[in-house]
């Protein structure tokens, strides 16, 4: 949780960062951070990136034949 409060911390005192270019490079980001807190043992952080992650996958909608 520690980790996580200092990553707030410095990230409010940065300007706005810039979009990804692509949902595909989000998704790139997100896993390299997670993989990280699972390295370091931030459990808590790493739930919480797991939801980001999942949040971010694309959804795919089967179209049904009419």
């Amino acid at each position: 949780m520690l980790s996580h409060r200092f990553s707030r911390a410095i990230a409010q005192g940065r300007t706005k960062p810039a979009d990804p270019p692509s949902r595909a490079s989000l998704l790139a980001i997100l896993l390299r951070k997670r993989a990280t807190a699972h390295n370091v043992g931030a459990d808590e952080l790493e739930a919480l990136l797991r939801d980001q992650i999942r949040w971010s996958l694309p959804i795919e909608r089967e179209i049904s034949p009419e």
